[in-house]
């Protein structure tokens, strides 16, 4: 059996499951009892702000209003728990209402400030009517779908009132009843049920992300908050990012270029002692210490390369990237195809991000080719490096290393990372950055 078979059957094996499924009654009762609640929060909310704004000339409304915001909050929670609990959806809490003193009076002023209180109340107001809707509308399909799919096991309860089968019509003053009673009446009722009763679970879905929509908008975090949230996580990502940085560069200027000027001050110590006494043997111990001079500016030029090369800072992406494509262990063809040159900060991630992805080509890959392609696409810088090496990379590794250490750094800049790397298929990594110019 071919994969579009194996699909569309597990499509129709989805479908008939779906009006027995858990899920299908969690989410009618999610609907059910979504009327009771919302009348008793529509209630109190409209006789409480009612209240409070009239009684605002006597100052009495002030605690009123903040009493009634306090009680919206209180449903928000309720109706996040039913969220979580019904529809499986998990809904962050909102920003807490915070005073800048103690006390109840600067409490009442934050809670009347809050943006989050007062949606809280807007939507104890607007869902009352959509939750009318979704119960009529959910209970009216069920109760029809299954009564109807049913229908040949309980139809004997009518009275037969004529021997002539099929679909009957009476007249009893103004009123028309029909019945039926055939089996060919029967038969398509219990059909026409069925189709109900398998479309009402997608129906009541689609109700029930209306309401998920409306949690979520109301009674979440706001956007400024949820903004706030995320730039605060990508701050600490930076921070410790910065702080790795250092550690390694410390760590590479300690074992490598200085420990190397420590050996190279000690050999031409002993080669200036030696100079009188024995100049062959100093000249040759100064060849020795020339060696090592070449060796750590070398080491210096590679860690330099490794923070910010000048090559990047004067001509661009385009001379940079080639530059770190020769050194790659494999051919790399480079394409940069750019209107102008991004701000120096996203210009100094790109650089970082080729750099890294060519090394783990040269190390792990077992590529034969590689290629990097640059470009601007809307306002985003994409970035792919593709080799034909061996495949099975992931971002999926423990969190600050290789991969996954990569798209933590492009995440703190909205960057997104995506890694495509079949097992023996080669690997295709891309980049997303966001263009900001000079």
């Amino acid at each position: 059996m071919d994969g579009g078979s194996v699909r569309s059957g597990s499509g129709i094996g989805r479908a008939l499951r779906a009006p027995v499924e858990g899920r299908a009654w969690r989410e009618l009762g999610y609907l059910l009892l979504g009327l009771p609640l919302s009348t008793l929060y529509f209630s109190l909310a409209v006789t409480g702000v009612s209240l409070g704004a009239g009684l605002l000339v006597t100052f009495l409304g002030v605690p009123v209003l903040a009493g009634v915001l306090a009680m919206c909050r209180g449903f928000g929670r309720v109706e996040r728990a039913r969220v979580r609990g019904m529809l499986r959806h998990d809904i962050a809490e909102p920003e807490p209402v915070r005073a800048k003193k103690p006390g109840v009076l600067p409490r009442t002023g934050a809670l009347l400030k809050s943006g989050s209180a007062w949606r809280h109340a807007l939507y104890s107001v607007i869902h009352f009517p959509w939750a009318v809707f979704g119960f009529c509308v959910a209970l009216v399909l069920w109760a029809c779908g299954w009564s109807m799919l049913l229908y040949p096991l309980w139809f004997w309860v009518f009275p037969a009132y004529t021997d002539q089968p099929g679909l009957q019509l009476f007249q009893n003053g103004d009123h028309y009843t029909f019945y039926l009673d055939s089996p060919l009446a029967i038969g398509l009722t219990a059909v026409v049920g069925l189709g109900l009763t398998l479309a009402t679970p997608w129906v009541v879905r689609a109700l029930t992300t209306v309401d998920r929509v409306l949690v979520c908008g109301l009674l979440g975090p706001s956007r400024l908050a949820h903004r706030v949230s995320e730039l605060e996580s990508d701050r600490g990502v930076m921070v410790d990012t910065a702080a790795a940085d250092l550690r390694r560069i410390e760590r590479d200027l300690h074992d490598g270029a200085q420990a190397r000027l420590v050996s190279l001050a000690m050999d031409l110590g002993l080669a200036k002692e030696k100079l009188a006494e024995d100049p062959r043997a100093a000249a040759r111990m100064v060849d020795e210490a020339h060696g090592e001079v070449k060796i750590a500016l070398r080491e210096l030029r590679d860690l330099a390369r490794g923070i910010h090369p000048a090559v990047l800072t004067d001509r661009g992406l385009d001379a940079a990237l080639s530059s770190v494509a020769s050194r790659c262990a494999v051919p790399v063809r480079v394409a940069v195809e750019l209107p102008a040159r991004p701000a120096a900060a996203i210009e100094g991630i790109a650089y970082f991000t080729v750099s890294e992805l060519l090394q783990n080509v040269s190390k792990h890959a077992g590529a034969r080719t590689a290629a990097v392609d640059v470009w601007k696409s809307g306002g985003r810088l994409l970035i792919q490096v593709s080799d034909d090496g061996r495949g099975g990379a992931s971002a999926d590794a423990p969190t600050g290393s290789g991969l996954a250490g990569l798209a933590e750094r492009l995440d703190a800049v909205d960057g997104v990372l995506v890694v495509d790397s079949p097992v023996g298929s080669g690997t295709t990594v891309t980049a997303e950055l966001p263009w900001r110019t000079a």
